[in-house]
């Protein structure tokens, strides 16, 4: 059971895909507006277990819940509902429509919200505040990596979530680009107070978070707080 205090975590989560386990018995707390940095090698379930917390995997045993609710129970469209209002994602490789325009694809989740007339506004200050209104209206298949991973952020800033999933978020992009984007990230989430997941394996990233988690084998390691 989650305390009053508690916005995001889970536990006992165990998920297989075929023959093969994923999870076995992750459990991690996150506070509100908490960054939390989860590490370990490759294989050892980081980005599973951001799915399950995200509500985009279903685990196969143990509790999902976010703000004082069961998400694993949750049908489908609850879990989709949820997010779209409240969460908030960056990928390794930005994952932006190529046919649309940075401006038009940090205005997807604002659209899709129907947030109303000041949407046009809101994007137009997070691509000033990331630096990339200058390329704001081209289309992102035309713009270079970093300017795309900056719009990336944008797009999950733009409805200002109480959670941003952050999976690997300068693993494409080299050391000068990815601190920036990195560095602005975390501090426009601090701004709004949203929850940051950031799954990494680099020690330079996982500095900027307020506490690090290590996974192996499925699970949380030994001897680290969750």
């Amino acid at each position: 059971m989650n305390s009053s205090r508690e916005l995001l975590g889970a536990s006992g989560l165990r998920l297989s895909f075929g023959l093969t386990t994923a999870l076995d018995g992750a459990s991690i707390v996150v506070q509100p507006g908490e960054i939390v940095a989860l590490m370990g090698p490759s294989g050892a379930g980081k980005s599973t277990l951001l799915h399950c917390l995200a509500g985009i995997l279903r685990p196969d045993d143990g509790e999902v819940w976010f703000d004082g609710e069961r998400l694993d129970t949750m049908s489908d469209r609850a879990r989709s509902a949820h997010r779209l209002r409240r969460f908030g994602f960056v990928f390794q490789f930005g994952d932006l429509v190529p046919e649309l325009t940075l401006r038009e694809n940090v205005l997807l989740p604002l659209r899709l919200l129907r947030a109303g007339s000041d949407a046009l506004d809101r994007a137009a200050e997070l691509l000033d505040t990331l630096e990339i209104d200058r390329v704001a209206d081209r289309l992102a298949a035309e713009v270079a990596g970093g300017e795309a991973q900056r719009a990336a952020v944008a797009r999950a800033l733009a409805h200002q979530p109480a959670v941003i999933f952050a999976d690997e978020p300068t693993g494409a992009l080299d050391s000068v680009s990815g601190e920036v984007v990195l560095s602005t990230l975390i501090r426009l989430a601090r701004q709004h107070g949203s929850s940051v997941i950031l799954v990494t394996h680099d020690n330079r990233v996982a500095a900027h978070a307020d506490r690090e988690v290590v996974m192996r084998d499925g699970r949380l390691a030994a001897g680290v707080a969750a």
